[in-house]
């Protein structure tokens, strides 16, 4: 059952078309991201489901209602802000409870309601605080603890994690989602970061200049990327690139400037296309000079401990993540080994993939 259905959505702002055309249809009680740079038009999306924008064309359906024409409050959405947004003269209790008490709920009730919802997402022994007296992390829960006791027909998230340190985001995202989880609910998360829409959601939604670019299961983004734009963005560190040669029988050349390399990828391209070949950081291999399918000398490397980062001196510079922690020095000569069948091949006029 589709629980939010975007169709034929356009939005401009004066001469500016921030969603274009956007078909989007969103299951009931899956979690979906909207990922994308700024400027994409996800946040813009998310408002427009929300009520908070009004669309030029097209229309937006909730739970099979037509919302199109309602005004925010009417359309049964809870938004979850990357401010907070909390009453700072309000407890916690009074926050949790402010939208019940506008729809006339009893205090009894509403008392009831705030210690479910606290017992919940672990803020029973705060609830006689006030925002200042919190950390980011609990505000956070807060902020979600208002969404959940409206029990609404969906959640929308707009970057709620922005604001935190790195630890606490990603303690955050397994919150979230496991609330999810719990709740059986719908969910649209905005973020602009990558990592937190492969981790948290069910399915992914890249936008590029108010575009839906692909949409998918997160790892079917990752392993059958649409265009190099989804490509270069879906993965961390970025993928790699390399302009290439269509040959005879559809096989590809690259030159790193060590002379032509053949890969065995049939490309359905003419003779003399030029192509670009895509292999992810984390699918090549360093080995010895004479052992790699290619050779570069190594520009600079990043150790974390456990993994190694080498980006190379070759033009386009290219970037190898392995595990461990290798000797290798700026200067060094390197072999880089890689199969494929991890090769992506993609159009250099049109970007799309072949």
């Amino acid at each position: 059952m589709k629980q939010i259905v975007f169709s034929g959505v356009n939005k401009y702002y004066g001469a500016f078309h921030a969603l274009k055309d956007i078909d989007l249809a969103i299951d009931k009680g899956s979690f979906v991201a909207l990922v994308g740079p700024s400027g994409c038009g996800k946040s813009t999306l998310l408002r427009s489901l929300a009520g908070l924008e009004k669309i030029t064309g097209g229309d937006i359906s909730i739970a099979g209602e037509v919302v199109t024409a309602l005004p925010p409050r009417r359309r049964d959405v809870a938004m979850v802000f990357q401010s907070y947004a909390l009453y700072p003269h309000m407890t916690v209790e009074e926050n949790l409870t402010y939208s019940l008490k506008v729809h006339g709920v009893s205090k009894a009730e509403r008392k009831r309601a705030a210690g479910e919802v606290a017992a919940t997402t672990g803020l029973s022994g705060l609830l006689h605080r006030y925002p200042r007296e919190l950390s980011g992390g609990q505000r956070q829960r807060v902020a979600m603890s208002r969404a959940i006791i409206r029990n609404p027909k969906a959640f929308l998230f707009d970057e709620p994690l922005s604001n935190l340190d790195a630890a606490l985001r990603v303690h955050m995202r397994k919150e979230i989602r496991a609330l999810h989880d719990r709740l059986g609910a719908t969910s649209v998360y905005v973020t602009h970061d990558q990592i937190e829409a492969m981790t948290m959601a069910d399915h992914v939604v890249v936008m590029r200049a108010g575009v839906i670019e692909q949409q998918g299961r997160p790892l079917d983004l990752y392993d059958k990327p649409a265009n190099k734009f989804v490509a270069g963005f879906i993965g961390s560190p970025a993928m790699n690139f390399i302009p290439a040669t269509v040959e005879e029988g559809g096989r590809v050349t690259v030159d790193l400037g060590a002379g032509p390399v053949e890969l065995a990828v049939a490309v359905a391209a003419p003779v003399g296309a030029r192509v670009l070949i895509g292999i992810r950081p984390e699918h090549l291999t360093l080995t010895a000079p004479g052992d790699g399918r290619l050779v570069a000398a190594v520009a600079f490397t990043e150790s974390t401990g456990f993994t190694t980062f080498v980006s190379t001196a070759t033009t386009p510079e290219l970037m190898v993540v392995e595990t461990g922690r290798r000797a290798v020095a700026s200067g060094d000569r390197v072999g880089l080994a890689f199969d494929d069948a991890s090769v992506h091949v993609f159009d250099a006029e049109t970007e799309q993939r072949l």
